[in-house]
C-alpha cells in the first residue's frame, strides 16, 4: 500500500510500476471519480518512455499509446452499460497483444477481465491524500486479497 500525497506523487508512483511492467500485463484500476487513476495512467506511460499527452478514454472506450518500451492500450469502463461494447472493440485481442492494458472502473465488469490480471484500489484519504493498494489478484471487496509481490 502506498499514499499519495499529491496527484505528482500517484504519477510518480505510476512511473516507478511501470518500470516491472511487461507485455501481456493487465491491470485493473478501481476507486471513485478523481480518485487518482487517470493520474496514476498518466505515470505509466511515462514510465514506459511514452511521451503522449495522457487523458481518460470516457467517451472513447480506449486510447492506444503505440510509443514507448511497449504499447498502452488505456481502457475506461465508466459508460459501458454491459459487456457487450467491450467485445465491439475487440477487448480480448488487446489483451492478448503484446503491450500493456490499464482499465479504469474495471471493477463494473469484472469477469471480461483476464484472471491474471493485477488489480490496484484507490480511496481517498483526505483532499488531496489517496491510498493506492497494488497488486491485488482479485477485484476490490470480492474476498481477501493477496499481495501479487508474494507471488510473482
Amino acid at each position: 500500500m502506498f499514499i499519495s500525497n499529491s496527484a505528482a506523487e500517484t504519477e510518480e508512483a505510476g512511473a516507478r510500476f511501470a518500470k516491472e511492467l511487461r507485455a501481456g500485463d493487465v491491470l485493473a484500476l478501481s476507486g471513485e471519480l478523481g480518485s487518482g487513476k487517470t493520474q496514476f495512467v498518466k505515470g505509466i506511460a511515462r514510465g514506459l518512455d511514452c511521451a503522449a499527452t495522457v487523458t481518460s478514454p470516457t467517451f472513447t472506450l480506449v486510447h492506444e499509446y503505440l510509443e514507448g518500451r511497449l504499447p498502452l492500450y488505456h481502457f475506461d469502463f465508466y459508460r459501458l452499460e454491459s459487456a457487450d461494447a467491450l467485445r465491439s472493440i475487440d477487448f480480448d485481442e488487446y489483451v492478448s497483444a503484446a503491450g500493456v492494458c490499464v482499465v479504469e472502473w474495471a471493477d463494473k465488469f469484472p469477469t471480461e477481465v483476464p484472471s491474471r490480471t493485477c488489480w490496484i484500489r484507490f480511496d481517498f484519504e483526505s483532499a488531496e491524500a489517496r491510498t493506492i493498494e497494488f497488486g491485488l489478484l482479485r477485484p476490490p471487496l470480492a474476498g481477501p486479497t493477496i499481495e501479487v509481490s508474494e507471488n510473482r
